[in-house]
This record gives structure tokens, sequence and C-alpha cells, in this order.
């Protein structure tokens, strides 16, 4: 089996996400604590009308996600 079979059944988006889960869940409490908290993404939306933005809504809010538990 060669190295790159990983290409016929994932994207390298999903790949990248296995990985670094992996990854992640193979450090030590405190070095794999401070890395999930580094992978947090906050996704805002703005609706702009005639040039002026309006107000910012985050589509997914900031509240405890369970950081620190292992990926199921």
């Amino acid at each position: 089996m060669s190295s790159a079979t990983w290409r016929n059944v994932f994207t390298y988006n999903k790949y990248a996400q296995i990985t670094e889960r992996a990854v992640r869940q193979s450090l030590k409490e405190t070095e794999r604590v401070a890395a999930e908290k580094r992978g947090v993404t906050a996704l805002r939306y703005q609706k702009w009308e005639n040039g002026v933005g309006g107000a910012q809504v985050y589509l997914n809010p900031e509240e405890d996600k369970g950081l620190g538990k292992p990926a199921v």
C-alpha cells in the first residue's frame, strides 16, 4: 500500500483534520489543552448595505464547548 492511498478516500482537508486530532490527542494534558484552544475558530457574519456594515453576528457563539475532553 502506498503512502498516498488516503487520497483515494479523503479530501486533503479531511485528512488534515484526522491527523491534527490524532496529534492533539497524543500530547500531554497541559500541551493538549493549549493546542485545542488554538484550534478554536470564531465565525462571524456581517451584512453590508450601501457601503455600511451592519452588526456582526457570531454564527458559532463562544461558549464552553467541552475543551479538554477527548474527541469522540
